[in-house]
């Protein structure tokens, strides 16, 4: 055990036992001197925190503090009754602070209890409630604040995480301490109750056992229940000024006692003011002249002293700020920062900058926010931050997004305008400026304002500004997700998944395949459009055919079949028959005598002719599919589908390959067409 635990252990368990063993005067004027230094410790190490998270423990604290000093009180209280010296501690509280007086003994001691009870210890009860509640309304503003800065490239990941431990810390530590705060007003009553006791049971102790005079009876035993009061009091009197201390001045990183300061003697202004007003009150009143008019000078002078620091200290940091500029000026470029690649980004004109700022209204930033957690759902990957930048060197009005710095598409809006676009059923049109939908490149009119409710009762499909810009980048990020899979982002779905299931990951990586073959796979699955949410069938899968084969065309192969589910529910909705087109079978035996396999892998080396024709072929029967109105599908055996995709890809992106062994039994399929060449 450290010697941290082994301390902490001594000091409470002492409490618990004076509960029980009788403690010798001398030891309890030891423990009643170290009780007072804790409370001073406590006090001190609030009032020079620069944030409350410094004293996380606060309310652990609060409860040891307590027990320790009701396991005096108890102490106490047997040598009282028990012998009547219970030590010189006690006894000099007693004769010392009330001047050996019984009764003025007795005031200090009920003021300090009244300071107590009824002005610390409520103010810091109610303190603490309300700052717990307002803590925890606050969380998810707090929450999206974070997020806004992590999209738009403000913080980093690790200062995002940080900053929300912080704000779950500071939510439990409230909440905490507006339980905590009632070990302090309860410790309070106890003292009263138990001096009322001691008073009384050390007059009859005195009278019935001693032969006292009832006179003598109560100056001793009432001096010593209060010295006895005020010993335990006093720590929980510095206590409390601790605990009110640290809920009132707030979750601030700055030094307590310097801003304190700041605030009341700062501003050479008030000090002016306060010292004019001091010297005027010991002029024109019986007040003490050289005492007012002395104290009104001391102020006025600190003003004239804080002025003049702060002029020269303004003066200091500019002549610092012009120095540091001119350093940086005649340093050479750093071009480390320059070597950085932005994975998303997205660069628009000063136009389109009100959608980006909140102060203006725009939602920009949560729509961004929005797109990761739509795709992390729908494909279950994370996307990297997204960086949203102004550029000047744009159109007002033109956007354009990059993938790892290169620029992969654009786009131009109309700020005030709304797009309309004709889902092919409305006949009538509507007047406006004629553009085309970025996303999809289908044609849009802009409208404005005033006509969106027109449109929207014709049957138009109309969207605002920041909805286009959301749809195009969120679509790209479809198209380039495989892309955006790094090994690092592999790791991390790695480590997820072996918190629950340890055992099949240590099978797997990196015994049977890498880190990065089962990045392969992934990006292959994401290529398609296929979710990597479910990763455990995905793992089991690869565990079962790596041992036979490590080529990672095929374990995908593999792995789509596995998700079939997945496959069907994607591409074939339920209870509906899906018109598909099949590949012939005879072009399916072409194929595979056409691959050819190498130490790289298999690849298909098919004529060119034979390829022109098969692509013919292949766009008919998408064109088919597509006056139908549906999604252009071409069913293939398993062994064939990865070559054929392989080999349409360049030609038709949009065009889905699945085989047979990734349909469910129970959809229901129909052919309006089959490939060939």
């Amino acid at each position: 055990m450290k010697k941290t635990d082994i301390g902490l252990a001594l000091y409470f368990l002492s409490a618990v036992i004076m509960f029980i063993v009788n403690v010798p005067n001398w030891l309890l004027d030891i423990l009643l001197a170290f009780n007072i230094a804790v409370a001073f410790a406590v006090l001190f190490g609030c009032m020079f925190s620069k944030e409350v998270l410094d004293m996380g423990y606060f309310p652990t604290i609060l409860l040891f503090t307590t027990i320790f000093r009701i396991g005096l009180n108890v102490a106490s209280t047997k040598l009282v009754l028990r012998t009547g010296d219970p030590g010189e501690v006690v006894q000099v509280f007693g004769e010392f602070v009330g001047g050996g007086d019984l009764i003025i003994g007795s005031i200090v001691f009920v003021i300090l209890i009244l300071i107590q009870f009824m002005v610390i210890n409520k103010g810091s009860e109610r303190v603490a409630e309300v700052t717990a509640r307002f803590t925890l309304d606050a969380m998810p503003g707090k929450q999206m604040a974070i997020d806004a800065d992590l999209n738009t490239g403000a913080i980093t990941d690790d200062e995002a995480k940080k900053r929300r431990d912080k704000i779950q810390q500071e939510a439990s530590f409230f909440g905490s301490m507006d339980g905590a705060v009632k070990y302090v007003k309860g410790d309070a009553v106890a003292g009263l109750i138990i001096t009322f006791v001691n008073i009384i049971g050390g007059i009859a102790m005195g009278m019935f056992r001693m032969n006292m005079e009832i006179g003598d009876a109560v100056n001793k035993y009432t001096i010593l229940t209060i010295g006895d009061g005020l010993v335990s009091q006093i720590p929980s009197l510095l206590i409390s000024l601790a605990t009110g201390i640290l809920v009132t001045k707030g979750s601030k990183d700055a030094d307590f006692s310097t801003a304190l300061i700041g605030q009341l003697f700062g501003v050479p202004k008030n000090l002016y003011m306060v010292g004019s007003v001091i010297a005027v009150m010991g002029i024109i009143t019986p007040l003490p002249a050289v005492v007012f008019i002395g104290l009104g000078m001391v102020f006025i002078v600190s003003g004239r002293i804080i002025a003049g620091t702060i002029e020269t200290a303004k003066i200091e940091s500019e002549v610092d700020y012009e120095e540091v500029s001119a350093d940086e000026i005649r340093q050479p470029e750093n071009v480390n920062s320059l070597l950085q690649v932005d994975p998303v980004e997205l660069e628009f004109g000063y136009g389109i900058i009100p959608l980006a700022d909140v102060n203006q209204g725009g939602d920009l930033l949560d729509r961004v926010v929005m797109i990761r957690r739509q795709i992390a759902l729908e494909l279950g990957t994370v996307v990297p931050i997204i960086r949203l930048r102004d550029n000047i060197q744009l159109n007002p009005n033109q956007y354009i997004i990059k993938i790892k710095g290169i620029q992969v598409s654009e786009g131009e809006i109309l700020f005030d305008h709304y797009m309309a676009m004709n889902p092919g059923f409305v006949e009538e049109e509507i007047t406006g400026i004629p553009t085309f939908e970025p996303s999809f490149h289908l044609p849009a009119i802009w409208i404005t304002e005033s006509q969106r409710e027109r449109a929207e009762s014709m049957g138009y499909t109309v969207v605002d500004p920041p909805s286009i810009i959301a749809t195009h980048l969120t679509e790209l990020i479809r198209q380039y997700i495989a892309e955006l899979l790094t090994r690092q982002d592999v790791q991390n779905l790695v480590n997820n998944l072996k918190e629950s299931h340890p055992s099949l990951v240590e099978e797997l990586v990196p015994k049977l395949l890498g880190l990065g073959e089962v990045q392969k796979v992934l990006q292959n699955l994401l290529k398609e459009g296929i979710s990597i949410r479910d990763l455990l069938t995905i793992f089991e899968t690869l565990a079962d055919y790596a041992a036979t084969t490590r080529d990672t065309d095929i374990l995908t192969e593999y792995t789509r079949q596995s998700l079939k589910r997945a496959i069907s529910s994607k591409f074939f909705p339920p209870n509906e028959t899906t018109s598909v087109v099949t590949l012939d079978p005879r072009m399916e035996q072409e194929i595979m005598s056409n691959v050819k396999q190498t130490e790289q892998g298999a690849y298909l080396n098919l004529d060119p002719e034979k390829t022109k024709t098969l692509m013919n072929s292949v766009g008919s029967e998408v064109k088919k599919l597509e006056n139908m109105g549906k999604n252009p599908i071409v069913i293939t055996s398993p062994i064939v589908r990865m070559y054929f995709k392989r080999l349409t890809e360049d030609y038709f992106k949009d065009l889905i390959v699945v085989s047979y062994n990734e349909i469910d039994s129970n959809v229901e399929l129909q052919s309006v067409g089959m490939v060939t060449a």
